[in-house]
């Protein structure tokens, strides 16, 4: 029997009954959908009445004139924008993901993607390879378009200036699109959560045109017979063991607006029903105990929060019972990116999809904070307040007019700064206060749930943000397809180290990935005024020579961070450690140390004197939205020396001053400047160690010297600490603290 046969049939027998079922069931639907088509036919059969009929929505038709108002006062460049980007839909520019301008034709191409010149064949869904670039091109362009998102932007065009072009544009592309895309024709519907992102779309273009001229009986059942055809797919093709993430969640959650919204269509209650059951156990399958999002992504995170805080919101508007579990979970979550943007900016951890629910402009950076000004003002929480800054138009939409009153009412009252740390997701963030303000992140958690699809492999790289701006940053995304997609979400596109050229996982395809690392927190400590952090990873144990990477990190105040890589195994081995700089810094290696600026604003790299590592700068690139890459710069250090063996770096915001010395001496570090003296001292194999007139059992010590003279002392694992043949500190606690008075 063969691998690939043995395979499938271990996969079989680790199915439960109800998989075997869901997935046969399926796909026999899919055949007898291309059998009716076929014959002639449609599998669709649609309600004979109550098409009318409306229920509970995120607000009602005639707020929306006050909404358009406020947000005319609150956003002054709001209607300029809006208008701009409906005439450049009229000639038929898609601004989409982070392409501008892009042509599909006169007569908009529903299967193409511009962007590389290629188009999805017209043939039955289960039939098109979706995932083969050289079959489709970049699927994700085209399914950008046809998430129809751009309908609403028409929709509030006409609102705000009463121009029919508007309304008669989006009426004439809505039709032009049903005549292009039969059921069960295109690519456009491959994807079940492509499906319900089309019909969320079209729920905001007609609630928008309700009871205005363009908004006839007439178009709005057309409308509605086309979102119920959209919910009788998305609840026949659930993606329940295909990609239980962010596509089941989104497919149960607009499966429960439209039953909630068209209470008249045959299977509204049923939908209602089944997309609320989505919605509340994807809360409790999907997002982890600390708050974060199983996809090990922070654009998945906010994705994800927004699924849960629309359907949510609509659940309370249409008295639907909202489990106190979902709201721990929303609450969990809008608390995540408060905590993780202190310094002003989220760290980019895994894939950024591109895409936004509501309104696809949002994708950029400033945007992924929005969720937060909707949370405050769900739940009166100052502190939300205070991380959102302001109100968001989002917020008016899902909340109504009334919400800005209420987001005015509530005092804005920040959290005081301090370390973060999320041990079940692996994330830890260790806050400098300032000013300004910084936070330097280390991703120390799995790569991601079930085949890892949007995680990157990061395991130990780190991030930093200082006031509002990352500086050292994963680079992103860039693109699903192609050689680009390796690149990306490999190691060396992180600020990590590699061995012997090799990624810390096996990628198997643009959305998966075999031989996942363990990654192990062995310390974390949370003091005041410092942070320790100790983890491991086995990604290079899979070589004939294993090797494990083991990083220290440790923050003092707001004056540094020392980053020390430990490379545990045998054999020599070539070693890279990467540090990637956001666009628009100016880096520059002078006399060994690396300087980055940006305006009057700096961070200082300063390596370990060392023979046998060398560091350049070289070209590197960054993604900041999906389908965007701009040159940015990468420092790369570089090694080939026998294991174990260990390298460290000094970061500091500011300058570092001319006669700063970082250097190793037998087995400690120090770190020289003016008249301060740090010095960093690690266990190694002996149950003790001794270091000129230091002795300890500690596995990580720190002594600071002051230009007085003055001595700060940490230890941590250990239980004492001698100088000089006194005894400085004992205890057992997980650290131990001394400073001269």
């Amino acid at each position: 029997m063969s691998a690939a046969l043995v395979n499938r049939a271990r996969r079989l027998a680790g199915m439960s009954g109800h998989e075997i079922y869901t997935r046969c069931r399926q796909a026999a639907d899919k055949r007898f959908d291309i059998l009716r088509h076929r014959l002639g036919g449609d599998a669709f059969h649609g309600s004979t009445s109550g098409l009318a009929d409306r229920g509970a929505f995120f607000l009602a038709s005639e707020e929306t004139p006050r909404t358009i108002q406020i947000l005319r006062r609150r956003f002054s460049a709001y209607e300029e924008q809006i208008v701009a980007q409906a005439q450049s839909i009229l000639h038929r520019r898609f601004d989409l993901l982070g392409y501008t301008g892009l042509d599909f034709g006169r007569d908009v191409d529903w299967f193409l993607d511009p962007v590389n010149g290629k188009s999805a064949p017209a043939a039955p869904w289960p039939a098109i390879p979706f995932l083969d670039f050289e079959a489709v091109g970049d699927h994700k362009v085209i399914w950008e378009l046809n998430r129809h998102q751009w309908m609403v932007t028409l929709a509030k065009a006409y609102r705000l200036t009463g121009e029919e072009q508007y309304a008669a544009d989006l009426k004439a592309l809505f039709q032009d699109w049903h005549c292009g895309n039969p059921y069960p024709l295109g690519v456009n519907w491959a994807s079940t959560l492509e499906v319900a992102f089309r019909a969320y779309a079209w729920m905001w273009a007609a609630f928008l045109l309700e009871g205005t001229p363009a908004g006839s009986p007439e178009f709005q059942d057309l409308v509605t017979r086309q979102i119920e055809r959209s919910g009788w797919y998305i609840n026949r093709y659930l993606s329940t063991y295909f990609a239980p993430n962010t596509h089941l969640l989104g497919e149960g959650a607009v499966l429960f607006l439209i039953g909630t919204r068209y209470p008249g269509l045959r299977h509204s209650a049923e939908w209602q029903r089944t997309g609320w059951g989505i919605v509340t156990q994807s809360a409790a399958r999907q997002v982890r105990a600390d708050g974060f999002y199983f996809e090990q992504s922070t654009y998945y995170h906010v994705y994800a929060l927004d699924l849960f805080l629309h359907a949510r919101v609509l659940a309370e508007r249409a008295r639907v019972i909202i489990p106190q579990d979902l709201e721990s979970v929303i609450r969990r979550m809008a608390a995540v990116l408060a905590q993780l943007s202190q310094a002003g900016a989220l760290p980019r951890f895994g894939d950024d999809d591109g895409g936004r629910l509501f309104d696809p402009r949002r994708n950029l950076s400033p945007g992924m904070s929005d969720p937060l000004a909707t949370a405050a003002v769900l739940y009166r929480d100052a502190r939300l307040k205070a991380s959102a800054g302001e109100l968001r138009e989002e917020t008016l939409w899902l909340l109504g007019p009334g919400s800005a009153e209420v987001f005015d009412s509530i005092p804005s009252a920040a959290a005081p700064p301090g370390s973060v740390a999320l041990p079940a997701s692996g994330i830890y963030a260790m806050v400098s206060p300032g000013p300004p303000a910084a936070q330097l992140f280390i991703d120390a958690g799995e790569q991601g749930a079930l085949s890892a699809g949007h995680g990157h492999a990061d395991a130990l790289s780190v991030q930093l943000a200082c006031d509002g701006r990352l500086w050292l940053t994963d680079p992103g995304t860039c693109v699903y397809v192609g050689a680009q997609r390796e690149r990306f979400r490999g190691t060396p596109a992180h600020n990590t180290v590699t061995v012997d050229g090799l990624h810390q996982a096996d990628p198997k395809g643009p959305f998966s990935w075999g031989a996942l690392p363990q990654v192990e927190v062995t310390r974390w400590i949370a003091g005041d005024g410092f942070d320790l952090f100790e983890g491991r990873h086995s990604g290079y144990g899979r070589l004939p020579e294993p090797v494990i990477h083991r990083r220290w990190v440790f923050r003092l105040n707001s004056e540094f961070w020392l980053v020390r890589d430990v490379l545990e195994g045998s054999g020599a081995h070539d070693l890279e450690s990467f540090w990637h700089f956001a666009a628009g810094a100016n880096v520059a290696e002078n006399e060994g140390r690396i300087v980055a600026s940006e305006g009057s604003e700096t961070l200082s790299l300063l390596p370990l004197l060392s023979e046998s590592w060398k560091y350049v700068v070289e070209p590197g690139a960054y993604s900041p939205v999906y389908g965007e890459c701009v040159p940015a710069p990468v420092v790369r250090g570089y090694a080939r020396v026998a294991c174990p063996a260990e390298t460290a770096v000094i970061l500091t915001m500011g300058g570092v001053s001319p006669d700063a010395v970082f250097q190793q001496n037998g087995t400690a570090y120090e770190f020289l400047t003016g008249q301060t003296g740090h010095l960093f001292c690690f266990k190694r194999e002996e149950p003790f160690w001794t270091y000129r007139e230091w002795t300890s059992d500690a596995a990580f010590l720190y002594c600071g010297t002051s230009e007085a003279g003055k001595r700060h002392v940490i230890a941590a694992g250990g239980t004492y600490v001698d100088c000089a043949g006194k005894r400085v500190l004992t205890g057992s606690a997980p650290f131990l603290e001394y400073r001269d008075v």
